[in-house]
C-alpha cells in the first residue's frame, strides 16, 4: 500500500529586500505576494485527495503550507529533513561578499560537492528519505504534500531521473510555490508532473541556497 501520490511544493516569495542568501536564518517570512502565491497553490491543490502535510520547520515554509492545512483541516507536520541547505553565504549578498573578500572564491572550487555549502549527496539522501516514508506509508487513494525549498526539492528531481546532482543552480525548474508530483510505480519513484500555479509576473525569487 502506498501513497496515491506526493507533491514536493516550494514556498512562495520571500521578503527578502537585501538579496542576501536566506539559507536557515529563522526570520525570513513570506512577503505579501508570497503569502498571496501559497494561497494559489493551496487552491491549485484543492482538487487532490489531501490527507497529510509536512513542512520544513523554517517559517517561510510553514507559512507557505499553512494554506494548505486551512483548505484540508489538516496539522502541519514538521520534518527537519525537508529543511533549506546550509550555506556558508548566509545573510549575504553572494556578489558583494565575494567583491569585498575576494578569498572567498575558493569556496567555488568544487561545484560538484558543492565546496559552499551542503553536499548535494546529503541534501538528495535526507529528501529522498521523507519522500519514500511518506510514499510508503500513505494508501492508494490519497496523497501527501510536503512543503520544502528549491535546491532540496530539485536533488529529488534529479536523482528521481537519474541525473548527476551537480547542476548550475540558474537552471533549477522549481519556481516559487511550484508543484513538483511524485509517485511509485512498478516499486520506483518517478515524477509524475510539474506546475506553477501561482506564476506571478514581477515575484522575486532571490535568496535560495
Amino acid at each position: 500500500m502506498v501513497a496515491r501520490a506526493l507533491h514536493l511544493v516550494r514556498h512562495g516569495e520571500v521578503h527578502n529586500p537585501a538579496g542576501v542568501v536566506y539559507e536557515r536564518l529563522p526570520e525570513f517570512r513570506l512577503s505579501a505576494r508570497g503569502a498571496a502565491m501559497a494561497a494559489t497553490t493551496a487552491d491549485r491543490l484543492a482538487a487532490e485527495p489531501v490527507t497529510r502535510l509536512i513542512a520544513s520547520p523554517l517559517l517561510r515554509t510553514q507559512q507557505s503550507a499553512q494554506p494548505i492545512a486551512d483548505r484540508f483541516g489538516l496539522p502541519i507536520e514538521p520534518d527537519e529533513r525537508t529543511i533549506e541547505s546550509w550555506n556558508r553565504f548566509a545573510g549575504r549578498a553572494v556578489k558583494e561578499s565575494v567583491r569585498r573578500h575576494p578569498q572567498e572564491l575558493l569556496l567555488f572550487r568544487n561545484p560538484l560537492r558543492p565546496t559552499w555549502g551542503e553536499p548535494f549527496t546529503a541534501v538528495r539522501d535526507r529528501m529522498r528519505s521523507v519522500v519514500l516514508e511518506a510514499l510508503r506509508d500513505g494508501d492508494p487513494d490519497h496523497d501527501v504534500v510536503i512543503v520544502s525549498h528549491q535546491l532540496p526539492i530539485w536533488m529529488v528531481h534529479r536523482s528521481v531521473e537519474g541525473a548527476p546532482l551537480a547542476h548550475d543552480p540558474r537552471r533549477r525548474r522549481c519556481a516559487l510555490s511550484s508543484i513538483t508530483s511524485f509517485a511509485i510505480r512498478d516499486g520506483h519513484v518517478v515524477e509524475i508532473g510539474y506546475e506553477d500555479p501561482a506564476a506571478t509576473v514581477g515575484a522575486v525569487d532571490e535568496g535560495a541556497a
